[in-house]
């Protein structure tokens, strides 16, 4: 059984681009959220070890997200993939525990690069 992992986007474009930008080689069990409040579902779950998140998201958005893991203390790795990139939007991304902040649209190399770093390939 593979890593959990979820990737949480409002876009269904969006989740198969991450989804397709994951290395092959990578043992991971994907689960997907449209929203916060599914990716909050998932962790809780035990569905997000991994957990790629976009910011602008309905009902609950990505710092809504990052601020409720932040604030329980929970152990999910959140690298947030966004087109928001605001210096002031990652930086509120980093105080509140993203381990990395990745821009829209997605380039394979740097996910590869990121998940080594976090020591997970």
């Amino acid at each position: 059984m593979g890593i959990p992992v979820t990737i949480a986007d409002d876009s269904a474009l969006s989740r198969k681009t991450i989804r397709r930008a994951l290395p092959a080689d990578w043992d991971v069990d994907i689960h997907e959220a449209k929203n916060g409040v599914e990716a909050m579902d998932a962790v809780h779950a035990g569905k997000a070890d991994v957990l790629f998140l976009d910011l602008q998201m309905p009902e609950m958005n990505g710092f809504e997200v990052l601020k409720t893991l932040h604030d329980h203390h929970e152990k999910t790795v959140v690298i947030v993939i966004s087109a928001d990139i605001q210096p002031e939007a990652q930086a509120l991304v980093n105080s509140l525990g993203a381990f990395r902040f990745l821009k829209k649209p997605l380039q394979a190399d740097e996910l590869r690069q990121t998940l080594h770093e976090v020591g997970l390939l």
